[in-house]
């Protein structure tokens, strides 16, 4: 790593909830609103954009823990607002703080770690496990 996170650094991301971002059970009245994997997935984003510039060009980060409390449904078309801060750094491992909301209430919010692996080192251990 260029540079550990510094704890209390935070990162944003904004998005739009489209069609393929909601439930796929949307029928017989069940409205279509935001999936939790899908909320995961960018709440995985923020936190990884969030410690982009503290890796070296052949580092990446990957998710490895997320503890996650889904606490309001938002329907396609809400705009929503994820956050990411760092609470914990320590070697390779980084803890953030995450959350979600819009302009009305909180939507989601939990904690997430992120490990910082080599690429080379990971690419060749997915190819051992390919083989």
């Amino acid at each position: 790593m260029k540079s550990r996170p510094k704890v209390g650094a935070t990162g944003e991301l904004a998005f739009k909830i489209e069609p393929q971002h909601a439930i796929d059970f949307a029928a017989g009245g069940m409205p279509a609103v935001l999936s939790t994997p899908n909320l995961v997935g960018f709440l995985e984003r923020t936190a990884r954009e969030a410690m982009a510039g503290c890796l070296e060009d052949d580092e990446r980060s990957v998710g490895t823990e997320i503890e996650l409390r889904h606490l309001a449904p938002k329907p396609v078309g809400q705009t929503i607002h994820c956050t990411a801060r760092v609470i914990h750094a320590e070697d390779r491992e980084v803890t953030f703080q995450i959350s979600a909301r819009d302009d009305r209430e909180l939507i989601a919010r939990g904690l997430h770690k992120r490990a910082v692996i080599r690429i080379d080192h990971f690419a060749s251990r997915v190819k051992e496990k390919s083989a």
